[in-house]
Parts: structure tokens; C-alpha cells; sequence
């Protein structure tokens, strides 16, 4: 425990929660080695405290330290960063360059948010921690380098990898001694600590006095979630320390300077790989027509077993009640519209449908229809030209698709007019 907190103010960490001391026992205890580790956490926690901690504690202290953060260099230059590059091996390179792995040979590198990295990127990572080899970008020549990696990330690096987005093998090597930093506000009983901390710090920069809270901002000030962590939290302290009116702050004090929360969206959002209706492929189109398909092809069906009901229990056709009598028979008065709302008892569909042949109820069998979505598109297509005597224009407003799409769909089902 003596040698946690010589290590707390050496390198001016403040905090006594559990899971604090316990990730910096693990840095302390693997920084004599040269495994290598990952730490995780959220933004703002303080990794790159850690990979200094480890560099200082090591037998490498008197070597080069150097963090990269790999989600600040471009996909195209990283690996010329990281391995140098050749004169000439891509626009622009004048002349030849060392990398990183070569500069700070018997160091340290602290590679800072490694789930970003390209996957290229990535395999020529995992054959410096697998052999110690890197090959400079245009060269053919192998160099040797000994170099303690020490990588960080605030993303689920198992998630990514199941994603496809970093490689698996390369997750388990850079894991081999893990260490988790915890967020703020999973360490609540240091919060108001470090404030204090801060609020000295700026009081002395500033040449005034340091700023107080009473308890409500004190209460207010340790359930705050603290989504950017310790970071966060100095920069709350910094403003207060500048901008508070009194140098005792109170609850609606400090809710003026700490950011509003946003609201939980619980609105339904679109699942993955779902249609994109402005793609340009005109499947707005398409999925109306299907819809229009399948909704015909369910009132065919309902008509067609309403007609043989009727046609196997003739009691169901006199029992039922029609508002307009006329209208199922065809006559219509020359002023009236035909309307016609059946009320027809239900009654179950017959094992085989009969019609009516010479006054004689037969048997048959009822062919299936196709259900082929392509065949009903071009069948009602066709109708649509017919009706307006292939002008396409009509059809397609008719159809509800564009002329555009009319035409293309002419040339695909090879349909001449």
C-alpha cells in the first residue's frame, strides 16, 4: 500500500477508491517486465497516466517514451509514422524516414486509441510483437526492433473484432496483462477530492482565492454522471475557479456551470441493413408494388372462397342481407351508383371447391397461381399499357413509379408495346 501511494504523488494522482488502487497495483506490478498491456477505459480517465507509470517503473525508464494516438493520423501516413518509409515510395516522399518503432528502439511507445487503427496497419503491428520485425513502406529490407508496446482504448476492442473492424489475434496479444481504469463516476467518494485539488491548482495559477462548495453543490457535484471524467471535472473546476461570483458556491451555483444532460431518445430507430429509400435504385418503387401484389393477391383469395361458399350452401347467398340488390345482379338504376355490402355468414372453405358445369356441381381441383413477384410486376405493367394505349407517361402515373422506372422495367421484362 506504501508503494501505491509513493506512486500517487509522484506522478500526482488523487483518489482512494478500490478499483484505482487496484489497476495502479497491476501497472506497478507488470512494469518490470516487458509484456505487453492494455489499458481500457473511458475518454478523459487518465490512461496515458498509466503508460507513464509503467515506462517509469520499467527497466526502459532512461529510454525513449513516445504516445501516438492513432486515431489522430491519417489511414494513408500511420504506417509510414509507425515503420518510416522509403524516398520515393508514395507522392510526396522526398526522402527516406525513420519510423517510430526504429527512433525509440529500447523504449516505449504508448499507441493511445489502437481500436481506430487501420486493419492493414494492424497486421504489420502484430508481427512486431510477434518477431520484433517491421518492414519500412517501399523497402523489402527487415529490421529488428526492441520496442514495449502499450496500447489504450475507450471501445469495446472484443466488440470491434466480432464487427471485423480489428483483428482478433492482435486483440489477444495486446491483451496480455489488461488493465481498467475506472470511469468518475464509478469512483464517487474521490470526485469532490479531486475538485478540491483542482480548485487549489487554479487558485494558485490565478493568484486568488480558492472556491468552496456547500453541501447541496457538493451533493450536486457527486452524482453529476461525468461523461468526459476527470478531464471533465478540471475543466467544470477551471471555469468555477474564474467565472463563480462568490468564492462559496452553492447548488444553483454550479448547475449554471455544469452542461445540461440530453434526454433518453426512445423513439424506434431503423434496423440494420434496412431498405435506404433514397439510395437511387428506386426501391421506394418496388416495395409499393410488391405491397399492391400481395394485397391484391389476398382479396382474390377472400373473393374466391366467398364465391364457393356461396356455390356449396346456396341458405348462405338467401340469408344474406345486400343494400343494393341490384347491384349483384349487374342492374343498376341509370342514376345510381352500384354499391354493394355483403353481410355473409363465414363458413369454413371446403376441402375441394366445386363449380357449376351444365347445372351439374363437379369437382375440381384449383390450380395454384404463381406468386412470382417479378411475373405479377410485368402482368400489371402490361395492363397499365394497354389501358392507356402505350403512352407511357399515363402508365407510369397510374402505376405510381417515375417514366424512368416504367422504361427500365419495359427493357428488363422485355415488354414491347
Amino acid at each position: 500500500m506504501d508503494n501505491i501511494q509513493s506512486i500517487k504523488n509522484r506522478f500526482g494522482i488523487i483518489g482512494n477508491s478500490q478499483a484505482l488502487n487496484y489497476a495502479l497495483q497491476v501497472a506497478a506490478q507488470v512494469a518490470n517486465t516487458d509484456l505487453t498491456v492494455l489499458i481500457s477505459g473511458e475518454s478523459g480517465v487518465g490512461k496515458e497516466v498509466f503508460s507513464q507509470i509503467i515506462h517509469a517503473l520499467s527497466a526502459r525508464k532512461h529510454n525513449p517514451f513516445i504516445a501516438v494516438n492513432c486515431g489522430a493520423i491519417p489511414e494513408g501516413t500511420i504506417d509510414s509514422e509507425l515503420f518510416g518509409h522509403e524516398k520515393g515510395s508514395f507522392t510526396g516522399a522526398v526522402d527516406s524516414r525513420k519510423g517510430y518503432f526504429e527512433t525509440v528502439n529500447g523504449g516505449t511507445i504508448f499507441l493511445d486509441e489502437i481500436g481506430e487503427m487501420p486493419l492493414g496497419t494492424q497486421a504489420r503491428l502484430l508481427r512486431v510483437l510477434e518477431t520484433g520485425e517491421y518492414i519500412r513502406v517501399g523497402s523489402s529490407k527487415v529490421q529488428k526492433t526492441d520496442v514495449r508496446v502499450i496500447a489504450a482504448t475507450n471501445r469495446d476492442l472484443l466488440e470491434r473484432t466480432q464487427q471485423g473492424k480489428f483483428r482478433e489475434d492482435l486483440y489477444y496479444r495486446l491483451n496480455t496483462v489488461p488493465i481498467r481504469v475506472p470511469s468518475l463516476r464509478d469512483r464517487k467518494e474521490d470526485i469532490h477530492m479531486l475538485f478540491r485539488k483542482f480548485a487549489v491548482d487554479f487558485a494558485e495559477k490565478y493568484k486568488t482565492t480558492s472556491v468552496q462548495l456547500n453541501d447541496e453543490a457538493r451533493e450536486l457535484l457527486v452524482n453529476y454522471p461525468w461523461p468526459g471524467n476527470v478531464r471533465e471535472l478540471k475543466n467544470i473546476a477551471e471555469q468555477i475557479s474564474v467565472l463563480a461570483p462568490d468564492k462559496l458556491v452553492t447548488g444553483p451555483d454550479l448547475r449554471h456551470f455544469l452542461p445540461e444532460q440530453p434526454a433518453v431518445n426512445r423513439l424506434p430507430m431503423l434496423a440494420p441493413g434496412g431498405h435506404n429509400q433514397s439510395n437511387g435504385d428506386f426501391s421506394n418503387e418496388r416495395d409499393i408494388l410488391y405491397k399492391l401484389f400481395f394485397d391484391m393477391k389476398k382479396d382474390v383469395t377472400e373473393l374466391k372462397k366467398m364465391f364457393f361458399d356461396i356455390l356449396q350452401n346456396p341458405n348462405i347467398a338467401q340469408s344474406a342481407s345486400f343494400q343494393d340488390a341490384g347491384a349483384i345482379s349487374g342492374f343498376h338504376s341509370p342514376n345510381e351508383a352500384p354499391v354493394v355490402t355483403p353481410n355473409i355468414i363465414s363458413s369454413p372453405a371446403p376441402q375441394q371447391p366445386i363449380i357449376l358445369k351444365d347445372n351439374v356441381i363437379d369437382h375440381h381441383e384449383e390450380v395454384e397461381e404463381t406468386l412470382s413477384i417479378a411475373d405479377k410486376e410485368k402482368e400489371l405493367i402490361e395492363k397499365a399499357l394497354r389501358k392507356h394505349k402505350g403512352k407511357r407517361k399515363d402508365a407510369a402515373l397510374d402505376l405510381g413509379i417515375s417514366e424512368r422506372t416504367l422504361y427500365r422495367k419495359l427493357k428488363e421484362y422485355n415488354i414491347h408495346e
